[in-house]
């Protein structure tokens, strides 16, 4: 067997040294920013709109999008068409921290560096 599940380790630990960084600076975790920057990037979204652009399961997004709720980054809006519809999108908030964090240079560890160029 080659070495593959070691660099698959290696590369989960980088990703979660830099997760435990990104936490300190901005009070978020990995999923949360990248639900502000889908958000940012889409307006609104349902959240199984959400739960397939991040990748995550239903009851995953959901606990990720309350947080970042609770936090006042995102805001629920009742659908248009259908009321039982609920749609998310930033906050004022929500939009100048995620401006704030892609416009942020971050020091990944070397594995992540190598992976993003």
């Amino acid at each position: 067997m080659d070495n593959t599940l070691c660099k698959i380790r290696d590369i989960y630990r980088a990703i979660a040294e830099f997760e435990n960084r990104f936490i300190k600076m901005y009070d978020l975790s990995l999923n949360e920013g990248m639900l502000l920057c889908t958000l940012l990037d889409s307006g609104q979204l349902t959240s199984s709109e959400i739960a397939e652009a991040l990748g995550l399961s239903a009851s995953n997004a959901s606990k990720v999008i309350r947080s970042v709720e609770d936090k006042g980054l995102i805001t629920r809006l009742i659908g248009k068409k259908d009321k039982r519809q609920m749609n998310f999108m930033l906050t004022p908030e929500g939009k100048k921290l995620i401006t704030q964090i892609k416009e942020a240079t971050f020091h990944l560890p070397e594995l992540l560096a190598k992976a993003v160029q």
